[in-house]
């Protein structure tokens, strides 16, 4: 295969996703999570754990798949956890999280307020994979969530975007290759490093006071490229490098948000940060 094949394959493939989706956006899709065992309104938090969980799958996920190692982990622990379905395209079932990220932060507002309102909670914690990680930022800092949100943890989150390992820097040469994907996939186009939605988001600082933020990140994810640009900045950041509390750990993008029990265990304390213990190669026993 010639050089410039094997460049523009995964560009083609990214592409392809983009055009086969095709179709116009709509903001009218309520963020609903189906019932899938977790998703309890009847659940009340206890004093040991006092709010509720709110899971936000990542690009091209859903509120059932991307949760089926995480959920029934917190779950176990005596949480209230809870997952939703945001970023619908018309005619695009199953797979979420391809709409415009404004919009998407909206429909997580919306269910965080039925979340609250359900369990008698004066505030959630989100914990979100990918986009989900990242999308939740913009709730907080436009849409007023910052009140209603204790702790924001990102798994393997696009907090600065992704540049796909350079790839995006070739759609400049590819006429309409940008416009296709604006205007077929905006969720994706979004993310892309230097987008206009990023370029707002991260203007003036990562983070909001009064909110704790957690990242989990792994040094072998291939879709958020620089891993680094996961990292965010302030006061109340925690960054974490999943290798180094288990070097062992070869976890990439997805596996890191769907069954890295590592990771998982950084989730829970972050969630619990007094009662925390030490992350290592151990606690895929925990």
């Amino acid at each position: 295969m010639l050089p410039w094949k094997r460049v523009l394959r995964p560009l083609a493939a990214v592409l392809l996703t983009a055009a086969v989706a095709l179709v116009p956006a709509t903001t009218a899709h309520a963020a609903t999570a189906p019932s899938s065992g977790w998703n309890d309104y009847s659940c009340k938090p206890s004093a040991a754990h006092p709010r509720p969980v709110v899971l936000v799958h990542g690009t091209l996920g859903n509120s059932v798949d991307n949760w089926l190692g995480l959920a029934p982990y917190l779950e176990d622990r005596g949480y209230c956890v809870f997952s939703l379905d945001y970023g619908q395209l018309s005619g695009v079932p199953v797979f979420y999280g391809l709409g415009p990220i404004d919009k998407s932060a909206g429909q997580l507002s919306a269910f965080v307020d039925k979340v609250l309102t359900a369990t008698g909670a004066a505030k959630a914690d989100l914990v979100g994979h990918s986009q989900g990680g990242m999308m939740p930022r913009y709730y907080l800092r436009f849409l007023g969530g910052a009140a209603k949100v204790n702790a924001l943890v990102g798994i393997a989150p696009d907090n600065h975007g992704t540049d796909l390992n350079g790839l995006t820097k070739l759609l400049p040469y590819f006429p309409g290759a940008a416009d296709l994907l604006n205007a077929a996939t905006p969720g994706l186009a979004d993310q892309m490093a230097g987008s206009a939605f990023l370029t707002k988001l991260n203007a003036g600082g990562d983070t909001v006071p009064g909110v704790h933020y957690t990242v989990i990140a792994s040094k072998y994810d291939e879709v958020v490229t620089p891993y680094t640009s996961q990292f965010l900045s302030g006061s109340d950041v925690h960054n974490v490098l999943i290798q180094n509390l288990c070097s062992l750990d070869l976890s990439e993008h997805v596996l890191i948000g769907l069954t890295d029990r590592i990771a998982f265990h950084e989730v829970a304390n972050a969630l619990d940060p007094a009662h925390a213990t030490a992350t290592t190669c151990a606690s895929v026993l925990s």
